[in-house]
């Protein structure tokens, strides 16, 4: 199995297809599986790089608490260590967050840059929802781990999408129990989501940026990827109707040209 070691860490990554770079950066407690619906089509018109972050899958477990600037490390010590100069980065949710800082810190390593259901932090960002929160935060001590992820994981659909394709969000249940998150893991990138703040420094963002949401996102409200588009110069909003937050699986078809038709289209925006 692929590994790189990066910051005193070894990182697991995974490669699929040729052609230009095109590095993938997950969510919180998400490993590469997230991608499972992705990485078929896009491994068709790139090479694509996938990994875990750190703390998750089969990349190592830091103990001491970390940032979300160090995991943007992270993903350009990986360039560095597979010998990519310049890559696409696609980035959800907390890998929305990795992503731009990313693009702030290490401008020069990147493309073309797509931030999915994600926010820059900050004082004018929409947190999560209250309600969402409270189920999130609940104690469940005490209660199968299996029944702790149906009920949070069904928050990040939207509302009666499990209903809808109970065979699907069964699977998908399944492939988290296969991976499960440590305790750790949970409250270092709980934090580091917290710390982050690219609110002041967008402006300073050049790269040609899709920001991709779904309007029935109950995680990252949907305005937080209308003020991204805003704020960032070059940057076009594209919305998935009907679509939660785990957008990129309920309407993976459309996500995926979508993506394809940015990062292989013409210099307009």
């Amino acid at each position: 199995m692929p590994f790189a070691s990066v910051n005193g860490l070894r990182l697991y990554y995974e490669e699929h297809g040729d052609g230009f770079p095109l590095l993938l950066i997950e969510g919180l407690g998400y490993a590469l599986w997230m991608w499972e619906r992705q990485l078929p089509v896009l491994a068709r018109h790139f090479r694509v790089i996938a990994f875990d972050n750190r703390g998750v899958g089969r990349s190592d477990h830091p103990k001491a608490p970390y940032t979300i600037a160090d995991m943007a490390d992270d993903a350009a010590g990986l360039l560095d260590a597979l010998g990519i100069r310049k890559a696409h980065v696609l980035g959800i949710s907390m890998g929305g967050m990795i992503a731009q800082e990313l693009a702030l810190r290490h401008s020069d390593r990147v493309e073309r840059l797509i931030l999915g259901c994600t926010h820059c932090g900050g004082a004018d960002h929409l947190p999560t929802p209250p309600e969402t929160t409270a189920v999130l935060t609940a104690d469940t001590q005490g209660m199968p781990l299996e029944q702790v992820l149906r009920r949070n994981m069904a928050l990040a659909f939207a509302p009666g999408w499990p209903e809808r394709h109970p065979e699907e969000f069964q699977h998908w249940i399944k492939v988290r129990l296969a991976w499960p998150v440590s305790t750790d893991t949970w409250r270092h990138q709980f934090q580091a989501i917290a710390g982050h703040d690219t609110s002041r420094r967008l402006h300073q963002i050049k790269h040609r940026t899709l920001v991709c949401t779904g309007d029935r996102d109950r995680v990252v409200p949907a305005d937080n990827s209308r003020l991204l588009a805003e704020r960032i110069p070059h940057a076009r909003l594209e919305i998935f109707p009907g679509a939660g937050h785990l957008f990129f699986i309920e309407q993976a078809d459309r996500f995926n040209d979508v993506v394809v038709e940015f990062l292989k289209g013409g210099v307009g925006v």
